[in-house]
Formats: C-alpha cells, sequence, structure tokens
C-alpha cells in the first residue's frame, strides 16, 4: 500500500490526536479517583516510596530487593484494584482506553501496519480520490452488458477485461488507459470501478473531471495569495498512484490548458504513475484540440478502448419516465 508523504503525515497526525485524548481521559480519571478516594493516592505514594527503597537495596547488593519489589507492588497493586471496586468503580478504570486496543493507537504491530491503519488509508484515499459516492453506485458489483449488443458489446466486453488486468498488473506492470467514444457509453463508469479496485486494495487515486483539473491548475498558477493551500493538491496530481482526467474535451482548450495537461501526463509517465483519460472525443479531434505531443504521448503509451452504444444514463432516464 502506498501513501504520498502528505498523506501519511495526516494519519499519524489522526493517532497522535487519538493518544492525546487517550492521555486526557487518563488524566481526568485520575482527578477523578485522587479527589473522591483518597486512600487512593496514598497507595501511589507508597508505591513510589517503596520502589525507591527497594532500589537502594538492589544498588546496595541486597539479591531479594527485587523479588520484594515485586511482591510489594502486586499486594499495593491488588489493595489499589480493591479500592476502586469498593467504590462502584471498574478495576481497570485507571488503565488506558485505546480506540484499537490492537495496537494501542499507535497505528503499528511489531513493525506491521495494523488493521485500523489500513482502514484509515482507504478512508482517506476515498475522500481524497473526490468520488467516494460515485463508486457507491459505479463499480464491478453493479456492471451489466445488458445494454450493449453487436459490435458495441464485444467492444464494452474488451474494455472490461483490458481494466480486470489493468488492476490485476497494477503493481508490476506500468499501464495507462484512455477511453473514448460517444456520450454514455461506460467511459466513466469503468474509470470507477478501476478506481474502486485500487483504493480498496490501498492504492492512492485521484479523480478529476477536466474542468474541475484545469481550474485547480489555473488557480495553482495564477491565485498567488492561495497557492501554498493548493500546493498538496497539485505535488499528488503527480504523485499519486492512479489519476483520473474525466472528460477531456468539456474544458475551454487554450494554450494554458494544452502546456499544463502535456506537463502532467509527461511528468507522470517519466515517474511511471497510471493515468486514465476519458473523452468524448474521437481520436481525430483529439488531434486537432490539442497538440501533436499529446496526441502522441496518448496514442504512443495508452491502451486505447472506443466505446460505442446507446447513451445509457438517458435511456435509464426513459425507462424511469415510463413508470
Amino acid at each position: 500500500m502506498s501513501l504520498t508523504n502528505a498523506q501519511y503525515e495526516t494519519i499519524i497526525h489522526q493517532y497522535e490526536l487519538r493518544q492525546q485524548r487517550s492521555r486526557q481521559q487518563a488524566q481526568s480519571r485520575l482527578a477523578y479517583v485522587y479527589d473522591h478516594i483518597p486512600a487512593y493516592r496514598d497507595l501511589d505514594d507508597r508505591i513510589a516510596s517503596v520502589s525507591v527503597e527497594q532500589g537502594k537495596k538492589l544498588l546496595a547488593g541486597d539479591t531479594e530487593a527485587m523479588e520484594d519489589l515485586r511482591d510489594s507492588l502486586a499486594e499495593l497493586s491488588g489493595r489499589k484494584a480493591q479500592l476502586l471496586e469498593d467504590y462502584g468503580l471498574p478495576a481497570d478504570y485507571l488503565e488506558p482506553v485505546y480506540e484499537c486496543p490492537d495496537c494501542r493507537d499507535t497505528g503499528y504491530i511489531d513493525g506491521q501496519k495494523c488493521h485500523c491503519f489500513k482502514q484509515a488509508m482507504i478512508t482517506l484515499l476515498y475522500e481524497q480520490s473526490h468520488i467516494r459516492e460515485m463508486l457507491r453506485t459505479e463499480n464491478f458489483t453493479t456492471l451489466s452488458y445488458e445494454y450493449y449488443e453487436g459490435e458495441d458489446l464485444s467492444r464494452f466486453k474488451n474494455a472490461v477485461n483490458t481494466c480486470k488486468n489493468f488492476i490485476k498488473n497494477f503493481n508490476s506492470d506500468y499501464h495507462n488507459l484512455f477511453f473514448y467514444g460517444t456520450v454514455g457509453t461506460g467511459k466513466s463508469f469503468l474509470s470507477g470501478c478501476v478506481a474502486k479496485d485500487l483504493i480498496e486494495s490501498g492504492h492512492s487515486v485521484i479523480y478529476f473531471s477536466a474542468t474541475g483539473l484545469f481550474d485547480l491548475l489555473s488557480r495553482y498558477s495564477f491565485d498567488y495569495k492561495n497557492r501554498e493551500e493548493l500546493r498538496e493538491t497539485c505535488a499528488d496530481l503527480y504523485q499519486c498512484d492512479l489519476l483520473i482526467v474525466d472528460d477531456l474535451g468539456t474544458e475551454m482548450t487554450n494554450q494554458f490548458v494544452a502546456s499544463q495537461l502535456f506537463a502532467l501526463l509527461n511528468e507522470r509517465h517519466i515517474g511511471k504513475k497510471a493515468t486514465i483519460i476519458s473523452t468524448n472525443l474521437s481520436l481525430e479531434e483529439l488531434r486537432n484540440r490539442y497538440s501533436d505531443r499529446i496526441f502522441s504521448r496518448i496514442t504512443s503509451n495508452y491502451e486505447i478502448c472506443k466505446l460505442s452504444g446507446q447513451d445509457i444514463r438517458m435511456y435509464k432516464k426513459r425507462l424511469l419516465n415510463r413508470k
């Protein structure tokens, strides 16, 4: 599972907050006990003095001092637990309370990420992908071939297999996907299918519509007042495991957009970071709208899938209107 430095620090900060809450709760409970059970403080003081006494004996060469210390501490601890019970409190009332007892809110067990850390990763990756709600309905479990037939069906099946191979080999092979074709034929849906599976396996995925992407890059380039706030997000565009650019061609295309698009695709290609692009443009329209070097970059380094058929969104809408 991979995270950017910023994402890792975000999760670690969450664990620091957990530990802080645990300490505050422990301090609050101890203060309550000291206020309501004065004898408990006396036992704590006795434990401290016994430890010092036996420590001095141990340094002086008393070989039985350590055993005596263990016996004394066990007896005093038992009395403390009994005091708590006498006042109607559980014996473990002053024990640390962890949100995850397995790792004690450190995120790690024996140097390995705890299950709670892995879940925190997935939660964060969903939040930062911008497509949490979309993936509730657009994933392989809801995939259907019923809206396609003939050549359209063959194309969609090939695209589905391409997506599944893309996911299967994601950790071992560097690949990019380019979906193009008519409106409503499943391009964004397949991007969502890939995104969900990769997020669930702990990969960082970021989704942007083309309009949203170039708006972000424009603000980062020209909004100097808020540039620092945008820095991390823009850095993640280059570093995330998978970047999805949906509906390329719907943005207002100009020289700035073309140069930013090439820079982004080029940097991700150099870094072997996967990208998925979907568009309603034909390949000829893609070449005419953008520079030759962008067209060359995509056709040379992306697996191209053409989708065709009826507009499924409009078809579903018509069915609903008939009911």
